[in-house]
C-alpha cells in the first residue's frame, strides 16, 4: 500500500452511521478498508494517524464557475481547502464552449463578472471536448487542482446559432442547437445548464427548451436551468420546470434552488410540497443550494431582458440614452425587472462586490443606495453610472434571502451543495471559499440541522448519483481515493462577508485521486485533477 489511514471516523457518505476503521490507499483507489477489531489491519509505506478526523468522499460542488479560475490559478485553495474534489462547471447556460471566434468575444465580456475578462487565458478551444482537453493538460500538462465536470451552456449555444436576437429559431437554428448540444454530450459533458434570467438563454420559449431537453435526456444527462424567477414567479418558474423536463423525458437538477425576496418569506414549504408531488409521480429530480442568504450575480443581470437585446454594446447604448435610461428605470423601481425576478428593485439591498475597473474600487462593499447618498444623487444615477464606467463588469450581492427558507431546503431528500462560487472581485461571496464547511460547522455541529452522516451524503454520494460517477461519492473498496479528512469538533468556513478570502478551518487533508492536495493544513505543488467526463449513452 502507499497509505494507510488508520483510525479514521468513516463517514462514508451512505448517509449510515459512521465507523471506525482503517482505510488503505494504492494506486489512486481505495485499496482496502478494514473495521476496527475485524482481523489483521493493512500496513503500508506511509501510516497516517486519523484519529480524532472524520474521513469521507471528496465533496462534489455541484454549481461551480470556476471555468477559467482553474486555468488561471494551479492552486485553487478556494475550492481544494473546503475538501472539494470535483467541481460542476458550465453553469447557469453561459461558459466557453461550444464557441467559434464570434461568441467566444461575446461570450467572454458577457460573463467579465464571473469569471474575469480572460485576457491571461489562452483560448486555444472551440468546442466542448477541446475544452475538457484544455483543463486536462493545464499549467503545462500537470492538469488542474481538482476535478471537473461541465454542463453544456444553452445560452451560449443560443448565442452561437442565433446571436442575441429576442425570437423563436427558425427551424434550421433549432437543428443546428441540438446538433451543439449532442456533440457536447458526445465529448463528455454530463448534461445542459440555462440562465433563464440571463440573455440570451432567457429568449428560448419553453417548446424550445423541451427539443434541447429531449436531446439531453437521449444521451442520459441532466438538465440544470437557473430558472426564470427565484422572486414574484418563483413557484410558477419551478413549476414550469418540472413541466417541461417531464414533457422531454430528462432528469432535472435545479440550480441554487432558493426562494428569495420578501415575497418569499416562508414559502419553502410550498417548493417543496411541490417537488414531493413529482416525486411521488416518478420525476427525477435533484436540486442544490448554498448555506447563506445572500444572493450573487453581475449588476446587469437585474435590467429588464429587453435592455440586453443585442449582446454588451447594445446595453451600454441604451443606458447612454436618456429616454431609455429612464425606461430602464422605471421597470427596475416601479414594475419589477424580468433580470430582478419581477421584484422592485431594492437599491438597499444591493452591494458591490467587485468592479472590472480598479479605478472604480470605492463602489465595493456599499450597497447602491449608500454611494448615491454619499453622492447626493438617485440610486439609479449611482447604478447607472457604474454599469457605463465599469462596461458592465460589476458584480454585486444581493441580500434578499430567508433563513428559515434555507435551512428547510437543505434538509429535504433530494438536496445536494452548490457554492455557485463566483471567484472575481475585490469582495466576492464568502460562499466561494466556505461553502462546505459552513454547512458541517454551522449546520451540523452548531445547529444540528443535519446529522454528520446525513450531511456528508448531502456532499458526496446524492451529487455523485445525480452525475452517474459509478466509483465517486463513497468510501468504498475500489472507489477513487478522492477523500477529505476533517475534524467535526473544529471545522468551520473562515470566510465572511468582511473577509472572505478566509480558508476554512479543521480541514487538514484532501487527496484527489489518492494524492494529496491540502496535507496538514496546507496546499501542496499536486496538480492531480482532471476532467470528469461521463461516457454518454447513445441514443
Amino acid at each position: 500500500m502507499a497509505l494507510v489511514f488508520r483510525n479514521a471516523r468513516v463517514v462514508d457518505g451512505s448517509g449510515g452511521a459512521s465507523y471506525r476503521a482503517d482505510v488503505a490507499v494504492r494506486d489512486g483507489r481505495i485499496h482496502e478498508i478494514r473495521r476496527e477489531g475485524e482481523g489483521r489491519r493493512p500496513s503500508a509505506r506511509r501510516v497516517l494517524d486519523a484519529d480524532g478526523l472524520a474521513l469521507a468522499p471528496g465533496f462534489i460542488d455541484m454549481h461551480a464557475h470556476s471555468d477559467l479560475a482553474l486555468l488561471r490559478d494551479p492552486d485553487h485553495s478556494a475550492k481544494a481547502a473546503q475538501g472539494v474534489t470535483l467541481e460542476v462547471l458550465g453553469q447557469d447556460g453561459l461558459s466557453y464552449a461550444p464557441v467559434d471566434d464570434r461568441t467566444l468575444a461575446d461570450v467572454r465580456r458577457a460573463i467579465t463578472g464571473w469569471n474575469g475578462d480572460g485576457s491571461d487565458i489562452d483560448f486555444d478551444w472551440r468546442s466542448v471536448g477541446e475544452y475538457l482537453d484544455r483543463l486536462d493538460r493545464g499549467h503545462g500538462g500537470r492538469g488542474i487542482a481538482v476535478n471537473a465536470a461541465y454542463l453544456v451552456p444553452q445560452g451560449t449555444v443560443r448565442m452561437h446559432v442565433m446571436g442575441w436576437e429576442d425570437r423563436d429559431p427558425r427551424p434550421e437554428e433549432l437543428d443546428r442547437m441540438r446538433e451543439l448540444v449532442a456533440e457536447g454530450l458526445r465529448q463528455g459533458a454530463v448534461g445542459m445548464s440555462s440562465g433563464l434570467t440571463y440573455t440570451p438563454g432567457m429568449y428560448a420559449g419553453d417548446g424550445e427548451l423541451a427539443e434541447l431537453c429531449r436531446v439531453v435526456a437521449s444521451y442520459g444527462g441532466y438538465y440544470c436551468p437557473h430558472h426564470r424567477s427565484y422572486g414574484a414567479g418563483a413557484l410558477r418558474a419551478y413549476q414550469e420546470m418540472i413541466d417541461l423536463t417531464r414533457e422531454a423525458g430528462c432528469a432535472l437538477h435545479l440550480a441554487h434552488a432558493t426562494m428569495n425576496f420578501g415575497v418569499n418569506k416562508g414559502r419553502a414549504p410550498e417548493l417543496l410540497e411541490l417537488l414531493d408531488r413529482a416525486l411521488e409521480r416518478g420525476a427525477d429530480i435533484t436540486l442544490d443550494t448554498y448555506p447563506y442568504t445572500p444572493g450573487c450575480t453581475t449588476l446587469v443581470a437585474v435590467l429588464p431582458s429587453w435592455a440586453s437585446e443585442g449582446g454588451p454594446q447594445a446595453v451600454l447604448d441604451r443606458l447612454a440614452d436618456d429616454d431609455t435610461a429612464e425606461r430602464i428605470r422605471h421597470e427596475l423601481e416601479d414594475v419589477g425587472s424580468d433580470g430582478c425576478h419581477g421584484v422592485p428593485v431594492a437599491w438597499d439591498t444591493i452591494e458591490i462586490s467587485g468592479v472590472s475597473d480598479p479605478g472604480l474600487a470605492s463602489f465595493v462593499g456599499r450597497t447602491i443606495e449608500e454611494t448615491a447618498r454619499t453622492r447626493g444623487e438617485t440610486p439609479w444615477a449611482t447604478a447607472r453610472r457604474l454599469l457605463t464606467d465599469d462596461r458592465l463588469g460589476s458584480t454585486i450581492l444581493q441580500h434578499v434571502g430567508h433563513e428559515e427558507n434555507v435551512r428547510l431546503i437543505m434538509k429535504h431528500r433530494t438536496h445536494t451543495a452548490g457554492s455557485d462560487g463566483i471567484l472575481q472581485g475585490h469582495k466576492p461571496h464568502p460562499r466561494a471559499y466556505g461553502t462546505f464547511p459552513h454547512y458541517l460547522g454551522t449546520y451540523v455541529r452548531e445547529l444540528g440541522e443535519l446529522s454528520l452522516e446525513e450531511c456528508v451524503a448531502h456532499l458526496t454520494s446524492r451529487p455523485a448519483a445525480r452525475l452517474r460517477l459509478a466509483d465517486r461519492g463513497l468510501v468504498r473498496e475500489g472507489y477513487v481515493a478522492d477523500l477529505v479528512l476533517f475534524d467535526p469538533g473544529t471545522v468551520a468556513a473562515g470566510s465572511s462577508f468582511e473577509a472572505p478570502r478566509t480558508l476554512p478551518a479543521g480541514i487538514p487533508h484532501v487527496l484527489v485521486d489518492g494524492r494529496f492536495v491540502i496535507e496538514d493544513g496546507r496546499r501542496t505543488q499536486v496538480l492531480a485533477g482532471r476532467s470528469v467526463r461521463r461516457t454518454p449513452r447513445e441514443p
